[in-house]
């Protein structure tokens, strides 16, 4: 390839070196922040040499080379373009700065939930594999082996609002120390466990500003919005003791105040506003999932593939963490599942029925890539761009969400959907299976009747 050649196509079809505001590449992604979208000429990038695909995403324009390749043309793009190579991080900062407030506040969501999925990974799949040894083997529970194991298993969701803490005072710019304190106090054991309180004769109760009314003092075990937002709070208290404590005291005045006046604010006011909002959502996910004849989660699975379009889909790790945390059994993972490997499986019957080489390599990998969870390449890369592979992925979507419906499967942890959900859903193996099965088929055949190598649509 010539390296040099593809940079001045592409910075040329994008619009010129003054269009380009931030770059920086990962392993197979050249990745963009552009002044005026406008000025793209999408089809024409598609066409430049050795370009796999093109997506917008997160603010983002993410144009996908493959390994070994994208990082040889960001190095001559970036001397094209007159540019340093940022951070990834650097360009999703500059890429949410042009983004509306409410897509700035799903991905700041995103941004305190998705470091927390190893964490929750780990426990979720120790207590599925707990679980299923114990009902193969029963004499398996009086072992000192299982029950030090068990306890493992829960560590993650009985001390989940610390860890949401951390993350968040990671986000905000607040002192993660502090963050966990604020976590620690809102399950502090001096107050009744929030799983405790269903079965309690009565719950205690305190006066607070004033004598104006009674707060109960219970803890926020399963409740994690309270958390990230007496964290957000904590973060802007912080920052303007900074600005106005004379460094002399700050050391002992900001830590002080910080701590007294976020922690009374949140068991005060916070905590019990906000876990009744949150209650509110997850009851209603809930409703939606368990509505007669699995109706619900098809909705859900059709839908789910055009939040990730409009991305505002990091709203979907919240959910399932507060489900998790609530219940221990998250019901959503299926249903995106389902809509995940539909698209896949839309892309794979592109691949499979395209004549033309430079379709097939692209659509054949971004088709793998979705059913191992990760559907970005296969809806912007493939499916958007031919339209009826994406409308064939939400169709597959739609029945494969019904049969989640109407089976109930569940996971125990989030973060993980497609092949490796298999991990994470030990009741539900055929189920499951049957999930993903009935979305590909449904989404492959689809794809196969409506796509045409001639039917690609400009944007």
């Amino acid at each position: 390839m010539d390296y040099q050649k593809i940079a001045e196509e592409l910075l040329e079809k994008i619009g010129g070196k003054d269009n380009v505001v931030s770059a920086a590449h990962c392993a197979t992604r050249l990745r963009l922040v552009i002044a005026d979208n406008d000025k793209i000429d999408q089809e024409a990038v598609e066409e430049v040499e050795g370009v796999k695909g093109v997506f917008t995403s997160a603010g983002q324009l993410q144009v996908i080379f493959g390994t070994g390749i994208v990082n040889k043309v960001f190095e001559k793009f970036a001397v094209e373009a007159g540019i340093s190579e940022a951070s990834k991080e650097e360009v999703k900062q500059v890429a949410a700065a042009k983004q509306n407030p409410f897509k700035r506040a799903i991905k700041t969501l995103g941004d305190v939930f998705v470091p927390i999925i190893p964490a929750i990974v780990a426990s979720g799949l120790m207590m599925g594999l707990l679980e299923g040894l114990g009902k193969a083997i029963p004499t398996l529970h009086d072992s000192g082996i299982f029950q030090i194991l068990s306890l493992f298993s829960n560590a993650a969701f009985v001390f989940l609002p610390i860890l949401i803490a951390i993350s968040s005072a990671r986000v905000f710019g607040g002192n993660l120390f502090l963050g966990a304190v604020i976590g620690m106090i809102m399950i502090h054991p001096d107050l009744m466990n929030a799983w405790a309180v269903a079965s309690a004769e009565s719950v205690p109760t305190v006066s607070a500003w004033f004598g104006l009314y009674q707060v109960p003092l219970v803890g926020y075990q399963g409740h994690v919005i309270p958390v990230v937002v007496a964290v957000l709070l904590m973060s802007i208290i912080e920052k303007k003791l900074h600005k106005i404590v004379p460094e002399m005291i700050d050391l002992f005045v900001t830590p002080l105040v910080t701590v007294l006046a976020t922690g009374y604010i949140t068991l005060t006011v916070i905590g019990p506003v906000f876990s009744f909002l949150e209650n509110l959502v997850l009851d209603g996910a809930k409703m939606l999932v368990a509505l007669p004849l699995g109706l619900g989660a098809a909705l859900a699975g059709t839908l789910y593939a055009p939040t990730v379009v409009a991305g505002v889909h990091h709203m979907y790790n919240a959910l399932e963490a507060g489900l998790l945390s609530a219940s221990g059994i998250n019901i959503w993972m299926p249903i995106a599942t389902a809509a995940n490997v539909g698209q896949g499986a839309a892309a794979l019957a592109v691949a499979v029925k395209s004549k033309n080489n430079r379709v097939k390599s692209m659509a054949l990998p971004a088709s793998l890539s979705a059913f191992l969870g990760i559907t970005e390449p296969a809806i912007f890369g493939v499916n958007l761009r031919y339209v009826r592979p994406f409308i064939a992925g939400c169709a597959g979507g739609l029945l494969g969400g019904l049969v989640a419906g109407i089976t109930g499967v569940g996971a125990t942890a989030y973060g993980v959907t497609g092949i490796f959900g298999f991990l994470i859903t030990t009741d539900f193996t055929i189920q499951y299976a049957l999930i993903m099965a009935v979305s590909i088929i449904t989404a492959f055949v689809i794809s196969w009747i409506l796509y045409k190598d001639e039917q690609k649509i400009k944007q």
